[in-house]
């Protein structure tokens, strides 16, 4: 039998993708943001423990030097965006990709099936999320083109081999795309700045707001020179992916 799911998540799957993205969601993304951005405001610095720090080359201790950098804003913007992610943007693409609607099987192992995929998803991302990380620090790999395309592969691969259906793959290409690009305001006003040399993103660099007030005062007088990285698309891609594999546990939780 068919099951057209509803347009919004049950209360407490709603509640337990909200409390994933303000705890789990911080710690994956510090995976790589040292070596992406620097925050500007609220920043929550976790020191590396000194024992570590004795173990890592001369070179290197600068940038590891934090176990932990975030900022105080980071968990509630990921708790919203685990919830739209894993519960609200698949439900609005499920609803017009008809061919998304799922099919009954059986309860104990559809469960299992979910915990698992989650799991799975969830630790993939992590690692995507840290090749992200060796990628722009390495000497070898600093063409962003050659980058773009490995991470490209890694989250493409994620999604193949974990979920694979139409509905996961259109909504975490339009999150790669849009995620991105809802970090400008943020940019914008300084909650974090994406350093030199990750910054290989200008979107609007050939755009004209000057005659949209609403964009200029949301961006700034110089919203053409707001840089982001494009390796943080594919990071996107996958962190969706993990979104929608827990919005999916925690549905059939609460069956």
């Amino acid at each position: 039998m068919k099951v057209t799911p509803a347009l919004f998540p049950k209360p407490l799957p709603s509640l337990k993708l909200l409390l994933t993205g303000a705890t789990v969601g911080p710690l994956v993304d510090s995976f790589h943001n040292q070596c992406l951005l620097e925050y500007n405001r609220n920043v929550i610095d976790v020191p590396t423990p000194s024992f570590l720090l004795a173990m890592s080359d001369s070179n290197i201790q600068e940038s590891t030097s934090y176990i932990l950098r975030s900022s105080t804003y980071i968990p509630p913007l990921l708790a919203i965006a685990y919830l739209i992610l894993g519960g609200v943007l698949p439900r609005m693409i499920s609803s017009i990709v008809e061919k998304s609607e799922m099919t009954e099987t059986n309860e104990s192992s559809k469960s299992a099936s979910l915990r698992n995929k989650a799991i799975l998803a969830v630790s993939t991302t992590a690692l995507i999320i840290k090749l992200s990380e060796l990628l722009e620090t390495s000497a070898i790999m600093d063409n962003p083109n050659v980058n773009l395309l490995i991470m490209l592969s890694a989250a493409l691969t994620q999604w193949a081999v974990l979920d694979g259906t139409l509905v996961s793959f259109i909504t975490a290409s339009i999150v790669s795309i849009g995620g991105p690009l809802s970090e400008l305001p943020f940019v914008a006003y300084g909650f974090w700045t994406y350093l030199p040399e990750a910054s290989d993103y200008f979107p609007l660099q050939n755009v004209d707001l000057d005659n949209i007030s609403i964009a200029k005062q949301m961006l700034g007088e110089d919203y053409r020179n707001l840089a982001l990285s494009s390796i943080t698309g594919p990071c996107y891609f996958a962190v969706t992916m993990d979104a929608i594999a827990l919005g999916r546990y925690f549905d059939e939780e609460t069956e």
